[in-house]
């Protein structure tokens, strides 16, 4: 039995943003593996597997547009939420209304993904991974999820359905060079980022493993 999973996810926006881009979020041309993950984990997560991307596949043509969008301009005080965690009464809250400032961003329009992964056991007790593999096509099947999936920002929700056939072709062709891509986070490593060289073969993206030799921090 295969343990790998296909999922298709569409949506009217999204923006899966850079890092480099400290003040106004400007998307990356596809879907990062970091995404596609949180897709995944949105519709089942357990402590026991962990979600390894092996391939995006991209069906829309890259569409951009650019709009502004209200956010926050400061964070919160280190110092407030500290305050709160030790004597267990203090406030810990901000208001929009003094705090907007709207900022443009640069986001996807009109997308539409095939996700390709596999899950891999992280040496809990719970080593059933026929059960795992059923529990996430049963929950994709039914529309379930832990919370609601979105595409980058949570205000750009994503549609999601389980393929449970061959992957349609994309109508896209040819090679693209997208760059240095968020491959994900380094967890073990003090939160560091790690990228990958994305390049987009009649609209598919395999990713590397994140401990490979092309996976840079």
């Amino acid at each position: 039995m295969s343990y790998g999973i296909k999922l298709r996810v569409w949506g009217d926006y999204a923006c899966f943003t850079r890092p480099e881009m400290k003040v106004e979020r400007v998307s990356y041309d596809v879907m990062t593996p970091s995404a596609a993950r949180g897709i995944l984990e949105a519709i089942y997560w357990k402590p026991a597997i962990t979600w390894v991307i092996d391939r995006i596949h991209v069906f829309n043509p890259i569409r951009v547009d650019n709009i502004r969008r209200n956010e926050l301009a400061g964070k919160l005080p280190l110092g407030t939420v500290k305050k709160a965690m030790n004597d267990g009464v203090s406030p810990v809250e901000t208001f929009i209304e003094n705090d907007r400032q709207q900022r443009a961003a640069m986001v996807l329009r009109d997308v539409s993904y095939v996700i390709e992964a596999h899950f891999e056991l992280t040496g809990s007790e719970d080593k059933n991974v026929a059960k795992h593999k059923e529990t996430f096509d049963r929950r994709a099947r039914k529309g379930k999820c832990s919370h609601h999936p979105y595409l980058g920002c949570r205000e750009f929700p994503a549609h999601f359905e389980l393929i449970e056939d061959g992957i349609p072709q994309s109508k896209l062709v040819g090679e693209q060079d997208l760059g240095w891509m968020l491959h994900d986070m380094d967890f073990e490593n003090n939160m560091e980022a790690r990228f990958f060289r994305a390049e987009m073969r009649n609209g598919i993206i395999k990713v590397p493993p994140f401990d490979g030799k092309e996976v840079k921090s």
